[in-house]
């Protein structure tokens, strides 16, 4: 059964950090194409970052050079490291198997989401 669970979301103030993390079960992350997919309430899903399973990254702009994608091939994790953070990242965060821009409409391949609120 595939699965995917997300923490390490919660609330932290512009300019602080913050790293997600998103177990993986049923399949090997090394072998699928993995994103990170954010919502915000009144808003469509919102592709924010990628990894391919051969290890290339990619980012929305609206996040290149501040957040970073990575996963733990042992620990079957992806993980995305938030760098400066600002209050238009607050949003509800989700793991998702697959890329953009099929992953962004295909809500069956995404975890149960973990909240991310950037406030002073």
């Amino acid at each position: 059964q595939v699965q995917l669970v997300e923490s390490g979301g919660g609330m932290v103030q512009p300019g602080g950090s913050l790293r997600l993390s998103c177990a993986a079960s049923g399949f090997s992350v090394r072998h699928y194409d993995m994103s990170w997919v954010r919502q915000t309430p009144g808003q469509g899903p919102e592709w924010v970052s990628g990894i391919k399973f051969g290890g290339a990254t990619s980012y929305a702009d609206s996040v290149k050079g501040r957040f970073t994608i990575s996963r733990d091939n042992a620990k079957n994790t992806l993980y995305l490291q938030m760098n400066s953070l600002k209050p238009e990242d607050t949003a509800l965060y989700y793991c998702a198997r697959g890329a953009r821009p099929v992953v962004v409409n295909n809500r069956g391949s995404w975890g149960q989401g973990t909240q991310v609120t950037v406030s002073a």
